[in-house]
């Protein structure tokens, strides 16, 4: 594996780096006070390319690798985290369910748009009762008409139920949805539907979460009530939507290690800078070895989490296997993100208690790492079977 990046990719980071400095640090702490989506930013953003940066350009897309990808996402996640999650869940949990699994008429009308940043993506899977336990999910849409004898098709689904913790759920254009289309079997029960909220009768927001970090971007509880869905909207087989999940998931792993290295370095960043200012003792902190250890451990393990999703995102390009390395990237780079934020606190001492300075911020925002798109308890799970399997 070549750890050098490509001139494009090198070229996609420093654009990236040079608007995240311009645009998005001086607005991050505005962002995580008034929790608001920021649609200015995300119009920049589809602007530049940076909302379908995966996608392929034939629909709407920039046709980034997966390295570029990433590397994109770490330096939006250095200067916000909300701002790495909207577009995580965006592109690699929605555009990614469209473009893996849906037919040309559903990418061209749903995927295009929303690679191009002119809509907002949201998947929701989670309820209540169906966190990492997915088939303990009881939304439904029960097909209408057909013959299913016949293996015939559906006319429609009407879906009943609700989801939780759906980042972008409240303001999203198309809602990738998963439901049991046959509540007898299983895992083999799901299907994956394409959502849109203003035009389906019976589709609710409940309201929004006030979180602990992950500010600007709204997780949502969202409810369908006799939501009609036309079967065309159906992505992929019946009984497919388990799978399309845990391939799509799988996926965004990389993309959330991409977070978790991008606000550990945001931390490892401000943590360098304030003990080369502060001064104790008639000296700088940063020439206590104290102080350098702590720095020196937290270079170091921001590194090798970025070394983990970069090699994870090598093993996706090449078409190989990458359920572990994903999971051991974003396991290891969720835990580093929220080591490295608490250092950062400890080296600003009392001030980095308060809010005078981000390094609290780093922390609330690194802890969500450890818990969405798989608990770090879940994916030792999924190592482990992978390393007996």
């Amino acid at each position: 594996m070549d750890f050098a990046p490509t001139q494009e990719q090198r070229q996609i980071r420093e654009m990236v780096t040079e608007f995240v400095d311009e645009e998005v640090v001086p607005r991050a702490a505005d962002i995580d006070n008034e929790d608001e989506f920021p649609h200015d930013l995300i119009d920049e953003m589809a602007q530049l390319g940076l909302m379908g940066m995966p996608i392929p350009a034939e629909y709407g897309g920039a046709g980034l690798d997966y390295h570029a990808y990433a590397m994109a996402l770490e330096e939006i996640s250095r200067g916000s985290g909300g701002l790495g999650t909207i577009v995580a869940a965006h592109i690699s949990l929605a555009c990614n369910m469209l473009y893996e699994f849906g037919n040309e008429t559903q990418k061209e009308q749903y995927l295009t748009p929303l690679a191009e940043g002119e809509e907002i993506g949201a998947f929701a899977l989670s309820e209540p009762g169906a966190g990492s336990d997915v088939p303990a999910m009881e939304t439904t849409a029960e097909p209408i008409g057909g013959d299913p004898h016949e293996e015939e098709d559906p006319d429609e689904y009407v879906v009943d139920g609700g989801k939780l913790w759906i980042s972008n759920g409240s303001v999203a254009d198309t809602v990738v949805l998963f439901a049991k289309t046959d509540p007898d079997a299983g895992n083999k029960g799901i299907s994956s539907f394409v959502v849109r909220p203003e035009e389906d009768d019976g589709f609710h927001v409940e309201g929004t979460e006030d979180k602990l970090g992950d500010k600007g971007c709204p997780t949502a509880e969202l409810r369908f009530e006799n939501m009609h869905l036309p079967a065309d909207r159906r992505l992929g087989e019946a009984g497919q939507g388990f799978v399309h999940a845990l391939k799509t998931l799988n996926g965004g792993r990389i993309t959330i290690a991409a977070r978790g290295v991008g606000i550990a370095q945001a931390a490892l960043d401000e943590a360098l800078a304030y003990a080369q200012k502060r001064e104790q003792f008639d000296r700088p902190i940063g020439d206590f070895q104290a102080i350098q250890h702590k720095l020196a451990d937290m270079d170091t393990k921001t590194e090798a989490a970025r070394m983990l999703m970069h090699k994870a995102a090598d093993r996706k390009i090449r078409g190989e296997s990458y359920v572990k390395a994903a999971a051991q990237a974003k396991l290891y780079a969720s835990e580093v993100s929220r080591e490295v934020a608490n250092e950062g606190i400890q080296i600003h001492g009392g001030y980095g208690y308060t809010k005078d300075f981000p390094v609290e911020r780093f922390y609330r925002d690194a802890k969500l790492n450890e818990i969405y798109e798989g608990t770090s308890e879940v994916l030792r799970n999924t190592i482990a079977d992978q390393l007996f399997d």
